[in-house]
């Protein structure tokens, strides 16, 4: 895979080689570290901006930023039911007796239960890599000291040395620039790899993206056990820069690589991903299921009606003054951290209340 000029945010040019005879096979463009091939690269920027560019890669944030606060207010609705209903088994599994609207309901809160965990967790890492929203938390991250390790590249303190581990490697340092590579230094910067932490046939090997900077020999093992060991080399004298171990990394940081690579599919292989469809369908159909039931209970007297009686106004000001004031700093700070989330909600709100005024005045 080799990058140029010409190509998309993370796009590579691949070329397949048969191993044996050395001939070429193919020449395409690739997506990501995986090297997703073309029909995959269309359904990763679908899900990604849905083939709108920025205005739906923001969407998709949005998306996911609700994903999680919508299953959290569907478990406080099941919970208010659970306390009410005396046959409590019937909202773990979906009743079959049921008919009309209550067999709906039915299976939209029970189904929400068991894919609850689910939704949080396919929020909370698509978040990540968000623009707005990720941002915020990979500057928590750091600020908290949580952030992932990366392998430095830089040759300032390394320039002049002179000293060399590897003496039996030498006849790469053209490769320095990164602008004629020579092809035996792939192969020796893998050996000195191996040598160091590089245990996995899966890597990425990257020559100096400037003057001053090294090598990169880097796993990219994504499944279980996940192998992403580094390390980065001088070109001029073969010693080794930096090295960076999975092993070593903190709690959040190997989370995060655990949880991007289950959301991705690609942690447990062919498991992961048939989870992952039918986690992704029972969402649908609890989207179809919810339009369902409000279809169901839509106002039939007047058929120009679609909407029914608004729920009574004024909940924040019955409630406490704490549990209000608590709402409202949790939501800022989620809002804060989530700006989509936060700015849609605002405006949701000011709709909200400019309609209750109007109400209000024609009363």
């Amino acid at each position: 895979m080799y990058s140029e000029p010409g190509l998309g945010s993370s796009e590579m040019r691949a070329v397949f080689v048969d191993p044996a005879t050395a001939e070429i096979r193919g020449d395409l463009t690739t997506y990501g570290t995986s090297g997703s091939l073309p029909p995959r690269t269309w359904v990763d920027q679908l899900h990604r901006n849905l083939h709108l560019g920025e205005p739906g890669r923001l969407y998709s944030e949005m998306a996911a930023s609700w994903l999680g606060i919508i299953a959290l207010a569907g478990i406080g609705l099941w919970v208010q039911r659970i306390r009410k209903t005396k046959r409590k088994k019937d909202l773990l599994r979906p009743s079959i007796s049921a008919k009309g609207y209550r067999k709906l309901a039915s299976w939209h809160g029970s189904l929400g239960l068991w894919i609850l965990i689910g939704a949080f967790f396919l929020s909370a890492t698509g978040i990540t890599w968000s623009t707005f929203g990720g941002a915020n938390v990979g500057e928590l991250r750091s600020a908290l000291n949580w952030g992932t390790p990366s392998v430095n590249t830089e040759l300032s303190d390394f320039a002049d040395s002179s000293g060399d581990e590897h003496a039996h490697h030498h006849g790469v340092d053209s490769a320095q620039s990164g602008k004629m590579v020579n092809p035996a230094a792939f192969d020796t910067m893998l050996s000195i790899g191996k040598e160091i932490n590089i245990n996995t046939q899966l890597v990425e090997i990257k020559p100096p993206a400037a003057e001053g900077k090294a090598w990169v020999v880097q796993e990219i093992q994504r499944s279980f056990p996940t192998e992403v060991d580094a390390v980065s080399i001088n070109g001029q004298n073969l010693e080794v820069v930096d090295r960076v171990d999975f092993k070593e990394f903190g709690l959040v940081a190997k989370l995060s690589r655990w949880g991007i690579d289950i959301h991705m599919g690609t942690m447990f292989g062919l498991p992961n991903q048939v989870l992952l469809f039918l986690l992704a369908s029972a969402i649908a159909a609890m989207v179809i299921l919810g339009y369902a039931m409000w279809w169901k209970r839509r106002p039939t007297r007047n058929s120009a009606q679609l909407m029914g009686k608004p729920p009574r106004r004024g909940a924040l000001s019955r409630a406490p003054w704490w549990g209000s004031a608590l709402l409202l700093l949790a939501a800022a700070a989620v809002g804060i951290l989530l700006p989509l989330l936060g700015i849609s909600l605002a405006a949701f709100l000011a709709v909200d209340l400019m309609v209750g005024k109007f109400h209000a005045r024609r009363a």
